[in-house]
């Protein structure tokens, strides 16, 4: 039997984690002081995703192993278990660790590959086997309790998530370099010194920063000229080198310009901070002879067809 009446249900499992991108090394990443916190926040964040609970399933130690990144998993409910296994057989969980990646990393989507070991057991190979797969977990005794640096990251997520909601600002040493989903985009109106306002077709404009309704107008209008408009911002954006953009193509060739597109800008917006600006993206577009799509983002006409 998995358990008797008076003894709680607890189980262990390792969580094997390979970035499928060759610029992307999650061991890497974790091993830096400056990106472990944002690795971090994305398996939580992930774990709880799958369980429905941020309790439902607890890290106890993650080992970089390269390429792997190996999360020691403990389980303390069957049903928070059962929970777990669906998503991660029904692949939610390997999605929801691609998404908060890329949000806590501020990059480009992870693709990752993922696999699931409970002692010799391989339950990736008899992940419709549910109970079956409970009983291996149960039977693998956790043999440790959470590192100390496991502990000192749960605390400092916790002390970021609070001084969020009442801030929204990201604070705290040691955790500066989290980033929350609801900082891609600077606030609009920042202060931008010395350029404040930019001349467009003779008229003066002010120079704010780019917004979530300018992205998704770029990635719908700017079709197959998306990557000369990224070689004109690359002039002033390390991060949008030849090698990047290529990489940005053949990452998404699959989704389409739209996502190719969207992805560029992104990277630029990350990238950049409060100097991704309309009048960099403007000079950009006029460059690349896109003024349809420029007039567009300025709000000087309401064209459908900008391309």
């Amino acid at each position: 039997k998995m358990a008797g009446s008076s003894t709680p249900w607890i189980g262990s499992a390792y969580l094997f984690l390979q970035s499928t991108c060759k610029t992307i090394a999650l061991p890497s990443l974790y091993e830096s002081s400056q990106k472990k916190p944002c690795v971090f926040k994305a398996l939580k964040l992930a774990l709880a995703d799958s369980t429905g609970s941020v309790n439902g399933v607890d890290m106890l130690k993650v080992h970089c192993s390269h390429p792997h990144l190996i999360v020691q998993l403990r389980f303390c409910k069957r049903e928070n278990c059962r929970r777990f296994l669906r998503s991660y057989r029904e692949g939610a969980l390997q999605k929801a660790l691609q998404s908060h990646l890329q949000l806590s990393l501020a990059t480009t989507m992870v693709p990752l590959q993922v696999e699931l070991k409970a002692g010799s057991e391989h339950l990736d190979k008899v992940l419709k086997d549910e109970d079956h797969c409970l009983e291996c977990i149960y039977r693998e005794k956790p043999d440790r309790l959470p590192d100390e640096e496991i502990t000192e990251l749960e605390e400092c997520l916790k002390s970021l998530m609070l001084h969020q909601s009442t801030n929204n600002n990201v604070a705290g040493k040691d955790c500066s370099s989290v980033k929350s989903p609801s900082l891609h985009y600077p606030p609009q109106g920042s202060s931008l010194p010395p350029q404040v306002t930019f001349m467009f077709q003779g008229q003066q404009f002010d120079n704010r920063t780019i917004t979530p309704d300018d992205h998704q107008k770029f990635a719908k209008s700017v079709s197959k000229k998306w990557k000369q408009v990224g070689r004109s911002l690359q002039k002033s954006c390390r991060a949008l080198r030849d090698s990047a953009i290529d990489n940005l193509a053949l990452e998404y060739d699959r989704e389409g310009l739209y996502e190719q597109a969207y992805q560029m800008l992104l990277r630029f917006i990350q990238s950049e901070g409060k100097k991704a600006t309309i009048a960099r993206l403007i000079a950009a577009l006029e460059e690349n002879g896109l003024v349809s799509l420029a007039e567009e983002l300025l709000g000087l006409h309401s064209s459908e067809d900008c391309s």
